[in-house]
């Protein structure tokens, strides 16, 4: 269906006795829109010079004054929108106006007079009449009832209702599929079979709204309502079903909170009123602007409710009720104005058919069942859902011999049996990816011992390093332990010269002090060895020996020292000849990217290396001298 604007319609509420009527006219046209103009006088009071507005003209589909009846307002408003829901189109029909002006009274009814009935039960009547007319179709119908109450919703056909407060109540809360379709969790939905169990379920959901008596109104409504019929059709035999639902709403007045002087609790659900009709009326503002990409549906549950009924997929039509006295001629305007910008609203409407997928699956089977028989008719055997061990072995020769044929113009031929087919290509796939699997261990083999030769290789250079190391070390170690031992020789000889010439024994010079020792005590008597003891201890010379001994260890702690820094400036020499030599190879590479002339020319880096590498071993030299010098 193509996309049409929101049909919009106006009521006139009859005036009371006590009320004063404004001052309006009518213009009712059939060829063309009604149109509603509405005087405001201007006040004495505002002074001579008042540039105030007087005439105020609407446009609207029909305009239905103070002596319209009920059945008039539902052949004209309610009765299209019904028949395309029985069609499969979803619909919405909903009043706005203050407290006061007819809202509920037109969507609900008067309990006075059956002729009072509103647009939810006449709606009712009508669509089981229609259904009970129809018996080419198999229908279903089911019934909501929901209430926005402070914002909040709550299920006004829960049978826990009465009984319980409205803080113990389940809250029905708002739930969004990833195709941004509304569900409303905690809502029951109740099957009506006819108009009777249709309309007691809606007597039953009004005696649980939420009324109170305020100064315009003695049973005001102070919560939207949202009565909606699901109708649900399938032909028989067909797997085709049709959906759709028709929403009823009822919204709570719109007048500003000032204007009532309520105050209390009933001044909090005004003031939640008027925020969820702001949100209303921020919708209605964003869906009239050309290219606005955002519409606010989450600001409020109304609107979310209503999402589909506002600029989507639905047959949409409002009533605005208007109150045409004096003291409220100010709202009605505001009314107006309001329905004028839900005129500028399009909506498209599609026919809401599903496939039931119950009587999919039975015609597939039955589709199935018969292409194995014409299966079986042209074979002669009947086949099963896995192949024979003989026909996977008898593939597995064929995939053999098609591997290994080199001819490029060979073909696997397994027949038109598609499970032979996908058994082919998975068989192939696995040798494939086994295939792919060696050739990445084996790479991955290689790689590993190019790195463990690698490793041994530098492993095997930090050896022949600290083995050259090692060898420098006992070199010096050897130099010392030869001039300590010529030190100890010289010491001894010099001991033994000293106690013989001390002692007055004419013998020969020993080789060494032990030898003369020997040689004394041998010819010496016992009492004699005794007193040549005491003789050595208490010597002078003994006080020598010992400064001897401090001597030869402040040396050999003298030639250590000397012996490091020997290694030192040999190592110093050694990374001078590194570098030197790092910078004849950076000049062949770049003798070899760029040749030039320049190249030939002296390095002063590498003289200046060289420097230094001659003055490391003048050191060197020089604590190669010092060394006999500590054994003197």
């Amino acid at each position: 269906m193509a996309k049409e604007t929101i049909r919009v319609y106006a009521r006139v509420k009859p005036l009371g006795r006590r009320q004063e009527a404004g001052i309006y006219s009518i213009d009712d046209d059939e060829k063309s829109l009604s149109t509603l103009e509405v005087i405001v006088p201007h006040d004495l009071a505002d002074g001579v010079v008042n540039n105030k507005r007087e005439s105020y003209k609407f446009k609207f589909q029909k305009i239905f004054d103070q002596e319209a009846k009920q059945d008039v307002v539902f052949d004209s408003i309610a009765k299209p929108v019904a028949e395309c829901v029985l069609a499969g189109y979803n619909g919405t029909i909903f009043a706005y106006g203050q407290t006061g002006s007819g809202k509920t009274f037109t969507i609900t009814g008067g309990a006075e007079r059956y002729s009072d009935r509103g647009i939810i039960p006449r709606t009712l009547s009508y669509i089981f009449d229609q259904l009970q007319k129809d018996s080419s179709k198999v229908y279903t119908t089911h019934v909501s009832y929901l209430e926005i109450y402070n914002e909040c919703g709550y299920d006004l056909l829960d049978p826990r209702h009465e009984a319980s407060r409205l803080e113990d109540l389940l809250k029905v809360t708002i739930m969004e599929d990833p195709d941004q379709n509304i569900h409303l969790k905690n809502l029951s939905l109740q099957q009506a079979t006819n108009e009777e169990e249709a309309l007691n379920l809606l007597f039953l959901g009004d005696t649980n709204r939420m009324i109170a008596e305020t100064p315009m109104n003695q049973a005001s409504s102070r919560s939207h309502c949202i009565f909606t019929i699901h109708i649900s059709s399938k032909e028989p035999g067909s797997a085709t079903i049709r959906r759709s639902k028709l929403h009823l709403v009822d919204l709570a007045g719109s007048e500003r909170v000032a204007k009532t002087g309520v105050g209390g609790h009933l001044l909090t659900e005004a003031k939640y009123i008027n925020l969820s009709l702001h949100y209303l009326e921020q919708v209605i503002i964003a869906l009239a602007e050309k290219n606005r990409s955002h519409i606010p549906y989450r600001n409020s549950m109304m609107t979310s409710v209503l999402r589909d009924s506002l600029g989507g997929n639905c047959m949409t039509t409002m009533i605005a009720t208007l109150s045409i006295d004096k003291r409220n001629i100010d709202e009605s305007i505001s009314t107006c104005r309001f329905a004028q910008r839900v005129a500028l609203i399009k909506n498209e409407a599609v026919l809401n058919e599903e496939i039931d997928p119950r009587l999919i699956i039975v015609q597939l089977k039955k589709e199935i069942q018969e292409l194995k028989d014409e299966l079986v008719l042209v074979t002669g055997k009947e086949r099963t859902s896995e192949l024979s061990q003989e026909e996977l072995l008898q593939l597995d020769e064929l995939i053999g011999t098609f591997l290994k044929d080199n001819d490029p113009d060979s073909a696997l031929d397994v027949g038109a049996d598609m499970r032979k087919i996908k058994y082919c290509f998975v068989h192939m796939k696995e040798l494939m990816n086994h295939s792919k699997i060696s050739d990445r261990k084996s790479l991955s083999q290689h790689t590993s011992e190019e790195k463990d030769t690698n490793k041994e290789a530098e492993e095997l250079e930090k050896m022949k390093e600290l083995l050259q190391q090692r060898d420098n070390e006992i070199s010096i170690l050897y130099i010392l332990v030869n001039m300590l031992k010529k030190e100890k020789k010289k010491a001894q000889d010099a001991l033994f010269q000293l106690n013989a010439a001390s002692a007055g024994i004419p013998c020969a010079v020993p080789s060494s002090a032990d030898d003369y020792y020997l040689s004394v005590g041998e010819n010496m008597s016992l009492g004699c060895q005794e007193a040549f003891e005491v003789f050595k201890r208490d010597h002078a010379d003994s006080v020598t020996t010992e400064d001897n001994k401090q001597l030869l260890k402040q040396r050999f702690a003298e030639a250590k020292c000397l012996g490091e820094k020997l290694n030192e400036v040999r190592n110093k020499i050694n990374n001078l000849k590194g570098k030197i030599t790092q910078r004849h190879i950076q000049k062949a590479a770049l003798a070899v990217s760029s040749p030039s002339e320049e190249l030939n020319m002296l390095d002063p880096v590498e003289e200046k290396l060289r420097m230094q590498i001659e003055d490391e071993k003048k050191r060197y030299y020089f604590c190669l001298k010092l060394l006999p010098s500590c054994g003197r």
